[in-house]
């Protein structure tokens, strides 16, 4: 049947017609050949106006809306929509793929923009978030992105004058954006009162921070930096919808319809009115402008495209049109004519000519059109409508003949009898009316069978009968012109149809899917004559069938272009061309048949396109034309390597787990046991499924994998080495050219592929990230450096890599069925080749996609399944063998021969200098030449050739071939049966490596007392393996079933096996000849068993539950255990042969007494003293600590006990090998594991004498061989990880600071929260009293007095201008370490504290800022290398890790001239607390708070990611690079320390291992440091120092401290280090040592600081000095010689800091916090001069008016007041219980005002002396006291509350005023209060949760600045009583400014901080006279 096969002819887009105007703007565009360049559904057009022709680019999969030019104007940029939208970047010369990106935005490409010199490209989302995107779309790479905009984007643009700037607008908002490192941070447009905030369409960059915009509104917004600056009003009447720049100027358009010119400052040159032209109408919207010297191209939002030119701007030519609005459905061919027909929702109808590709007539109707026919003559249009009429018009002048409504319901389908005497009419009510033309079509007859609308009609050649389709998919017949339905189907039988449109009858079946009852083909048609048919469905295809097509699921060619459903396919009268048209996409295709016989031709015509994957696709159909699947490749496919738990998914069911748990493991556990195993020697090789995975190395070893395992087997020694760094299956392997380095790829969820060395075994890199389920090939390319891979997953993806950067470069989907081979072009390193099943795909690289070309079979053959793949001698020339035996030889993409080479599927080929050779089923090597023209030898692989002294036995003869590979004189062959033989070129073979064949392997015996085991398996053999050093299979011997299981006798002669029918046989154990067997089951045997001693009894356990007990020497049963539950997995005899212990599957541990089988009861206690024989159980007691955390979803399979009853090891179902103590009492026992085999670990087995292990692994066939390492004399080895599930509950020890750094919880500043517990309406929302005495407006009232008695009356009054941070006092040494280091050679030291570094001098104490970050910093670090001089790091605190600007980021910044180099925002949400550059100083490494505690590399000059991974689960707190090396690092954490290696762009890690040191436990670590040959130190909570060499414990340097090591410093000079901790300051010892490079000797200094206890939390080493930051926030340097302490920063220890106080005259100031100390400062000599312990903490500070005393309110609600002179205290007092939260002196000194939080105001007279006795009190204050303020007549105090409220009271007498005009009239002689009409304009609109703190108007009495608890310092005018008053802010606080001061002459504003402890001094910039 023809239909097998898709038709051999060929559509190719011949012409489109129509313009995407609509929803899409900036579009259209002149390329630099003069072509012009637009998009129309899914094709990128270009057009050349000279030519009149077409060129169409077809490499996207849906509607394209967003098109960009490169600046050099022959690449294109376009995006699409759907769900995983893509960009092409391609060249509009060749229309080919130059790049792809993709995998990041979801929804839509919205804008595109490429930059300047056109290396990067913008693009944005259509996602919620707007994502805006930079890339590198040459590598396919993305740079950067960031949340755009909550609202839609409509335009984005580089600016062109500006590096790495760009402008974004949409939705009332524009952005500026600044791209630095990895992000994008957007600053928003600010409109201000220029003009309104409203929608802004397009924009365009100018000179001098000029941005043009256009409007909503019609008028251009002109931006300078980030502000409107002014408008150009009425630009257009309406929006402005596309903005152009050129060499001349700017273009606009808009949907006034008008095109404007301006000049290059945007003067107006001259304007176009398009709606006047010729061509124009009412209504003309313009979507699309594009200015080229004198020509303009314009794009309207109805899809046409004008050229003007300038000088005839009246005269615009029209060069494209097509529908517009709504649907397209109607189209109709003329019968004689190359026309077409088409009319649409927008309610015109235009004829087309399909040989000038232009639009001839157009004539617009009344109502939308829905169909249209042409009579056979060409006189008559028919068109139905949507309205239920059709008009007939003239085709020739388009007058109307007939206008009739019959119906109310759309017209959908109508058509011309063949004979034109009548007109068929169907209707969506379900009828068909006949109408007959000569009678000015009077109505017939009427049809009206159907019960749904009707959607195709046809027509009988006789014109006698109609057939109908309706939408339930019936097919209905009736008699013409009646319309009576015909139900004979014998009537209908010979009927020949004039045209075939229906998509139902037994003609089309084959255009529908096999299984589906779907209706998505909207319209078909038949060319009878070219035996072809093309349909048309809601999928946005064209598709090619043969005609007929009777069976369903047909093959087909396919072709793509149009974006969502097409409506309608016909075609051309002489069968020359298909037109389609679109639905949404209005647009007409013109499609040129191709017959056959042309074909060849056509397909070097246009290569490109016919070519294209899309063009042409096989269909899904049966595979009834493809020979009967081969049977090995048939299993193959099957396979799908899913597992329902992978090992990456361990740590999240542990921990799943663990929350269950955490009751059960109270009980003391076991440590892990001293032996350890490691592996000797594997049995296997995995043939069955893999192939091409066997090659020589360098050296002559062979590299192959098996299980989970690559082997490196020297045949010489006959010994292996192995690659253990995956942890599931091997799938495939691929040699280097340099046959130095393997890749391998392994199964798993997110599966990785490890390159490795095969000298050191290695890993070099690790890529994954990108496949899915599994990696089932890889190949190298020929210069090595590249690494192309094929996943497992549903659509079979190819991953191009850069393996040693480990970067992927591209990626595509490969094909949905089975990939089995990627080779890449050994000549070309961008193209490559898959082959599989029916598949064989040229691929090459375009950016960061693959573009593939399917092979091109031609009349040569079917698409056949391809097995293996080679390149040939030219980069044009490809091979492929097929699973039928062929060797396939392609040129470029077409094949160009098949040659027979095997019988039955080619597996394996491999290209030669001189030729090739292959390998297949048929178990013959083939040599050929280098054309596949001769066979120059076979060899045959037979038991009769193998060589006399070859060891092993060949299973079979012939055995299928999976891999071939030449070198050192011999061909390497491997086989299905998992043997590998090495066959010398003169013939003979050599057998090297065997193991099982396919099917389950679980039975295992070892011999009671040879170094010998037998093996038993589903491939229905029986094994004996030899352990000594031959390491070969002795004998084998078939079965008639598979086994299960099998045991030696005790005196070793007898071996019995159980089988999978239920029988067992006993066989002489040297011959392996059968003594006797029994059949009495029907079910698995699954396990024997010979009692101990002389082997009397066989123990014969069953899966139908049973165990048979029989005498060995009468061979009779004698007893039957029954009352297991479900069936027997274990058996085991105790030493007396008189007791069985027996597992079963329900997890039963039952005992059963020998011989006659009765069950015993005994209690577990009990069960332990008993002596067994064996030990294999996993049940009891025992070995309760051998099951998992996961042990509900992964079993423990078998386990094995040594003969000292020490040691069990056990085997699991995740493949892990596990040894425990015995007996491994107590939940979650301590474990060694080992990783080698992939999936469930059948069986283990000790030797007879402990000295080897033996494993069996289940599905990958292996058999294990482990040495047993005693404890004691082994060496470490790094596959020994000693690990248990449950973390030790020891606790790793505890100290209260390192508490409370863990504990401490980070919020950003956007989220704080009042720091005071305020309560009420905040004062922005009060609603205002009104005042009782409006004043007249001309009042005779004496004027106002001033508000605030102002200090410099005399002189002019200066308004402050602006604030210029001079000076910070503190540093953040709480809850940050190593973050104070030496720069410039030790003459500064740069620290942090708040949001701000600091770079601060030591000989004079002056201080430089580095205020770029916008949160708090936790962590610093300074570049060492000397390329990279005074390069800082600092990471501050984020929120989530959404990339937006409030993200967690680390920015890298000169310290000398504080430019930022690079901002890398980053995923660790939360924040960043460690940061750590590598010793070239190019990588920085950084460690999140995020939950996983992430670790990342990156690469932070470019900003990029390099690799991440989770480092821990609980807290890091820091991770350092060795200082030699650029891959290896350390962290340190809560009972954490871990060894990383990078490796590409994958993270290994090592766990620190303790066992060598005896009791040595995992506590918390806090500080690393290194040495020499790869030690490393850290420091401990407990002030000890480990010592690890590699990742092993090798010393502890007990109490290096007395309390916890917080700091550690390596010097990179002479190794020295410097170690800090916390420590009381003794004689001997010191919180500072310094050691030698081995941490034997130290030197200790004691830091005189006066403290207690003094806690180091950073040390550096300088010059002969030590810096030392210290948890009291001092910064002391230490000399080395005279041990001499130099403080050089102090600030307060703990915050707030609440107090704070300016001298009257001299610039001080004092300062009071929650510390308990009151300190004052020396602004001149930035220094603090002094300080008090008050014992308590104090909340206030106030000077007394002279400056000679001081008054300090206490937290515990006593007040002090100290003499100046002599700080010696002059008066205390405490009468409150509470905080003191102000204290004042009255201006006249007499009177001392104290508020406090007990809701009052104590007044006391100093007069009286220091008594201090209370003379009166405030009565009813509402709330707790905030600030107080004296008149200036010290008659008044005005009091701010908790409540938002301000009373004024009298002095002394306490009294409550409430007379607002007497208010109104007092002087203040200060004002700290943020409460009062006078300063309502303080309050921001955003503080809902937050308050403004604190305030102070300036001496002069015109300033005001206030701190608020986002940590911000405004500056305001004063008074401010409008509300959101304009001001300047000032970032560099943490959360919560507590207080703030102008100090005297208004010279400097000090502000306090409440989480950062610091003090902030500002200098005041005052305006110029």
């Amino acid at each position: 049947m023809a239909a097998r096969s898709a038709p051999s002819c060929h559509l190719r887009l011949e012409w489109v017609y129509g313009y995407r105007g609509h929803q899409c703007r900036n579009n259209l565009y002149y390329t630099a050949a003069k072509e012009i360049v637009y998009f129309v559904a899914g094709v990128g057009v270009v057009y050349s106006p000279r030519e009149h022709r077409q060129k169409f680019y077809r490499g996207h999969s849906d509607d394209i809306i967003s098109l960009a030019l490169h600046p050099e104007r022959a690449l294109v940029a376009t995006g699409q929509v759907g769900k995983e939208p893509y960009i092409c970047v391609w060249d509009s010369y060749t229309v080919q793929t130059v790049s792809v990106l993709k995998d990041v935005h979801t929804h839509g490409i919205a804008c595109l923009a490429f930059d300047l010199d056109g290396q990067r490209l913008v693009s944005v989302g259509l996602d919620s978030k707007n994502a805006v995107c930079v890339w590198d779309w040459k590598r396919g790479k993305m740079l950067s992105m960031a949340p755009g905009h909550t609202d839609r984007i409509f335009d984005i643009s580089w600016d062109l004058y500006q590096p790495n700037k760009l402008v974004s607008c949409g939705v009332k908002h524009i952005k500026f954006w600044s791209l630095c490192g990895n992000a994008l941070t957007p600053k928003r447009g600010v409109f201000g009162k220029t003009g309104d905030l409203q929608t802004i369409l397009c924009l365009a960059c100018a000179r001098d921070e000029l941005t043009y915009s256009g409007a909503l509104n019609g008028d251009i917004y002109v931006w300078k930096g980030i502000n409107l600056i002014r408008t150009i009003q009425g630009a257009h009447t309406a929006g402005i919808f596309s903005m152009n720049a050129c060499e001349e100027g700017f273009a606009t358009g808009g949907r006034d319809g008008c095109i404007r010119l301006w000049d290059l400052t945007f003067k107006p040159i001259t304007v176009i009115d398009l709606r006047e032209t010729d061509q124009g109408y009412k209504g003309l919207s313009v979507r699309s402008v594009c200015w080229r010297g004198d020509h303009i191209l314009v794009g309207t939002q109805d899809g046409e495209i004008f050229e003007i030119v300038v000088h005839e701007r009246n005269k615009p030519f029209l060069i494209m049109q097509g529908h517009c609005e709504g649907e397209l459905w109607a189209l109709a061919v003329h019968p004689t004519k190359p026309l077409a027909v088409t009319g649409s929702d927008d309610r015109s109808v235009r004829i087309w000519s399909l040989v000038d590709h232009a639009l001839i007539a157009r004539c617009n109707m009344e109502e939308p059109i829905r169909c249209a026919a042409v009579n056979v003559d060409g006189i008559h249009l028919a068109l139905g409508m949507k309205d239920g009429s059709f008009t007939v018009l003239r085709v020739r002048d388009m007058t109307e003949v007939v206008h009739i409504k019959d119906r109310k319901e759309a017209i959908h389908e109508l058509k011309y009898s063949p004979d034109g005497t009548y007109l068929a009419v169907g209707c969506n009510d379900s009828s068909v009316d006949i109408y007959g033309v000569a009678q000015r079509y009077k109505k017939f007859g009427e049809c009206v069978g159907s019960l749904s609308f009707i959607t195709h009609l046809d027509w009988s050649s006789d014109s006698r009968y109609l057939q109908t389709n309706d939408g339930n998919g019936k097919r209905l017949f009736y008699r013409m012109p009646g319309g009576k339905e015909v139900a004979s189907k014998e009537e209908i039988k010979g009927v020949h149809w004039a045209s075939w449109t229906c998509v139902s009858g037994l003609e089309v079946n084959g255009i529908w899917p096999k299984y589906s009852d779907i209706n998505d083909i909207n319209s078909v048609d038949g060319n009878y004559i070219g035996q072809v048919l093309v349909t048309a469905d809601d999928y946005g295809i064209v598709k090619l069938f043969r005609y007929p097509c009777l069976r369903k699921g047909a093959k087909f060619k396919k072709y793509i272009g149009h974006s969502a459903h097409v409506t309608n396919v016909r075609w051309s009268h002489d069968y020359q061309w298909v037109i389609s048209i679109g639905g949404a996409d209005h647009s007409v295709f013109q499609w040129k048949f191709i017959p056959e016989r042309k074909l060849k031709d056509a397909l070097h015509i246009a290569p490109q396109e016919s070519l294209a994957d899309s063009n042409s696709d096989e269909s899904d159909s049966d595979l009834s034309d493809v020979p009967e699947l081969d049977s090995e490749i048939e299993q193959e496919t099957q396979l799908t390597y899913r597992r329902q738990v992978y090992k990456e998914d361990l740590p999240q069911l542990k921990e799943q787990y663990k929350e269950k748990q955490r009751s059960g493991t109270s009980k003391r556990r076991e440590r892990a046991p001293g032996n350890s195993v490691r592996l000797h020697f594997v049995h296997g090789y995995r043939g069955y499924d893999c192939r091409s995975n066997l090659f020589y190395t360098q050296i002559g070893e062979i590299v192959y994998h098996v299980a989970a395992v690559g082997v490196i087997y020297n045949r010489q020694q006959n010994t292996q080495r192995f690659y253990l760094g995956h942890d599931d299956d091997i799938l495939c392997l691929a040699v280097h050219p340099l046959k130095d380095y393997v890749a391998t790829g392994q199964v798993g969820r997110d599966p990785s592929i490890h390159i490795w060395d095969t000298e050191t075994i290695k890993p070099l890199s690790i890529l994954k990230g990108y496949h899915q389920y599994g990696v089932c090939a890889v190949d190298f390319s020929a210069d090595g450096k590249r690494l192309a891979s094929v996943g497992i997953d549903d659509s079979h993806t190819v991953v191009l890599w850069d393996w040693k950067k480990g970067e992927k470069l591209s990626v595509a989907r490969g094909s949905k069925d089975k990939i089995f081979v990627v080779k890449m072009n050994p000549y070309v390193p961008d193209k490559l080749i898959t082959a599989g099943i029916k598949h064989m795909k040229f691929w090459h690289r375009a950016g960061g996609g693959l573009i593939g070309r399917k092979g091109y079979v031609g009349t040569l053959g079917k698409s056949d399944t391809m097995m293996c793949a080679v390149y040939g001698w030219t980069e044009e020339m490809a091979f492929s063998g097929t699973s039928t035996g062929d060797v396939c030889i392609w040129r470029d993409i077409f094949l160009v021969k098949t040659v027979k080479a095997h019988d039955g599927p080619v597996f394996s080929m491999h290209a030669l200098e001189k030729g090739f050779v292959t390998g297949g089923k048929d178990g013959v090597v083939a040599l050929w030449d280098d054309s596949f023209e001769r066979c120059l030898k076979t060899y045959a692989i037979k038991r009769a050739a193998l060589a006399p002294g070859s060891k092993g036995l060949l299973l079979e003869d012939n055995p299928s071939i999976r891999a071939i590979s030449l070198g050192h004189g011999h061909i390497l062959v491997g086989t299905k049966n998992g043997e590998i033989l090495e066959v010398d070129k003169s013939g003979p073979i050599t057998l090297l490596v065997q193991g099982h064949m396919e099917g389950e392997v679980w039975g295992l015996a070892t011999h009671p007392y040879l170094p010998i085991c037998a093996t038993v398996s589903d491939d229905k053999t029986l094994r004996i393996w030899d352990l000594s050093p031959s390491h070969c299979m002795l004998a084998v011997r078939k079965l008639k079933k598979g086994g299960r299981c099998c045991c030696f006798s005790p005196d070793g002669k007898a071996l019995a096996v159980g089988l999978n029918d239920g029988s067992f046989l006993m066989a002489n154990a040297d011959t392996l000849e059968d003594l006797v067997s029994f059949h009495h089951r029907k079910d698995v045997i699954s396990d024997i068993r010979f009692s101990p001693g002389s082997g009397k009894y066989l123990a014969v356990a069953s899966h139908d539950s049973f165990i048979d007990i029989y005498n060995v020497m009468s061979s009779k049963r004698v007893g039957i255990c029954k009352g297991a539950t479900s069936y027997i997995t274990h058996v085991d005899w105790d030493i007396r042969g008189k007791l069985l212990q027996v597992n079963t599957g329900a997890k039963e541990q039952l005992f059963f007494e020998a011989p006659r089988g009765k069950k015993q009861t005994i209690p577990s206690g009990e069960a332990e003293k008993i002596g067994w024989a064996s030990w294999t159980s996993v049940l009891g007691l025992c070995c309760e600590g051998i099951w998992p955390l996961t042990g509900e979803v992964t079993g423990v399979t078998a386990s094995s006990l040594t003969s000292d009853r020490a040691v069990l090891a056990t085997g699991d179902d995740l493949g892990f090998v596990k040894l425990f103590r015995y007996p491994a009492k107590g939940k979650f026992g301590k474990f060694k594991r080992y990783v080698a085999h992939s999936t469930h670990v059948t069986n283990v087995r000790w030797t007879y004498d402990d000295s080897m292990l033996v494993t069996l692994g289940g599905a990958d066939m292996s058999l294990m061989v482990w040495t047993n390492e005693m404890e004691g004399y082994r060496e470490k080895r790094p596959c020994d990880s000693e690990e248990s599930d449950i973390d030790s509950e020891e606790d790793g020890g505890y100290d209260s600071d390192v508490t409370r750094e863990n504990e401490i919880s980070y919020t950003i500043r956007a989220l704080s929260t009042n720091i005071r517990p305020m309560f009420g309406i905040k004062p922005h929302l009060q609603q205002k009293e009104p005042s009782t005495d409006e004043r007249p407006p001309v009042s005779r009232a004496p004027p106002q007095p001033e508000k605030l008695q102002t200090n410099n009356v005399g002189k002019k009054k200066r308004p402050i201008e602006d604030l210029v941070l001079e000076l910070v006092f503190g540093y953040r040494g709480r809850d940050c370490r190593n973050n104070v280091h030496y720069l410039n050679d030790g003459d500064d030291i740069i620290y942090h504290t708040a949001s701000v570094g600091i770079l601060h001098n030591v000989a004079t104490g002056t201080q430089s800022f580095y205020q770029e970050h916008n949160d708090d910093i936790l962590c610093l670090t300074v570049n060492q290398h000397p390329k990279f001089i005074n390069i800082v790091a600092t990471g501050q605190v984020g929120d989530s890790a959404d990339m937006s600007a409030t993200a967690p980021s680390i920015h890298v910044w000169d310290a000398v001239n504080k430019q930022t180099l690079s901002i890398l925002r980053c995923y660790h949400s939360k924040g960043v607390c460690s940061v750590s550059f590598s010793a070239t100083g190019k990588l920085l490494l950084s460690v999140g708070l995020d939950p996983e505690h992430t670790v990342t590399i990156w690469r932070w000059q470019e900003g990029a990611k390099i690799a991440s991974r989770a480092g821990h689960n609980q807290r890091i707190f820091v991770a350092e690079f060795r200082p030699d090396s650029d891959s290896q690092f350390v962290s340190v954490g809560v009972k954490h320390v871990k060894f990383w290696t990078l490796a590409g762009r994958a993270l290994l890690s090592k766990k620190g291992l303790l066992s060598t040191l005896e009791d040595a436990r995992m506590q918390t670590m806090l500080a690393v440091a290194f040495g020499a040959n790869n030690l490393t130190f850290t420091g401990t909570i407990s002030g000890d120092v480990c010592v690890w060499k590699d990742h092993i414990l090798c010393r502890i340097v007990a109490r290096a401290h007395n309390g916890p090591v917080f700091a550690m410093y390596t010097t990179l000079r002479d190794g020295l280090i410097v170690t800090g901790g916390k420590e009381r300051p003794s004689k001997e010892g010191g919180a500072v040592k310094l050691w030698d490079q081995e941490l034997r000797r130290c030197r200790a200094f004691r830091l005189e600081t006066g403290q207690a206890s003094d806690c180091v939390r950073s040390v550096c080493r300088g010059k002969g000095k030590i810096l030392v930051g210290t948890r009291n926030a001092e910064i002391i340097e230490v000399g080395e010689k005279n041990a001499a302490c130099n403080v050089l920063v102090s600030g307060h220890v703990d915050g707030p800091v609440w107090g704070l106080a300016t001298h009257p005259s001299r610039d001080f100031f004092l300062s009071a916090a929650e510390d308990g100390t009151v300190r004052l400062w020396d602004i001149a000599d930035r220094k603090m001069l002094n300080k008090v312990n008050l014992g308590h903490a104090a909340r206030t500070v106030c000077y007394s008016p002279e400056g000679d005393m001081v008054a300090i309110g206490m937290k515990n609600g006593e007040f002090i007041i100290l003499l100046v002179s002599s700080l010696k205290i002059w008066g205390k007092k405490r009468d409150r219980r509470c905080a003191i939260h102000d204290i004042r002196f009255s201006p006249d000194s007499r009177f001392l005002a104290v508020g406090s939080s007990e809701n009052s105001v104590d007044f006391y007279d100093l007069t009286l002396g220091p008594t201090l006795n209370r003379i009166s009190y405030c009565k009813d204050i509402p709330s707790f006291v905030i600030q107080m303020d004296f008149s200036a007549d010290s008659r008044h105090l005005q009091v701010s509350t908790g409540c938002y409220k301000r009373h004024v009271y009298e002095v002394p007498s306490g009294k409550h005023l409430m007379d607002q005009a007497a208010i109104d009239r007092i002087t203040w002689a200060t004002w700290t209060s943020i409460l009062g009409d006078e300063v309502m304009g303080i309050w921001s609109r955003h503080a809902e949760k937050a308050d403004v703190n604190c305030a102070c108007v300036s001496h002069s009495g015109i300033s005001l600045v206030t701190g608020d608890d986002f940590g911000m310092v405004k500056l305001f005018d004063f008074p401010c009583p409008e509300k959101f008053a304009k001001h300047k802010r000032f970032l560099g606080h943490s959360p919560h400014v507590t207080n703030i001061r102008f100090t005297s002459g208004d010279r400097h504003v000090i502000s306090a901080g409440g989480d950062d402890c610091s003090l902030f001094v500002w200098k005041c910039v005052h305006m110029p006279h």
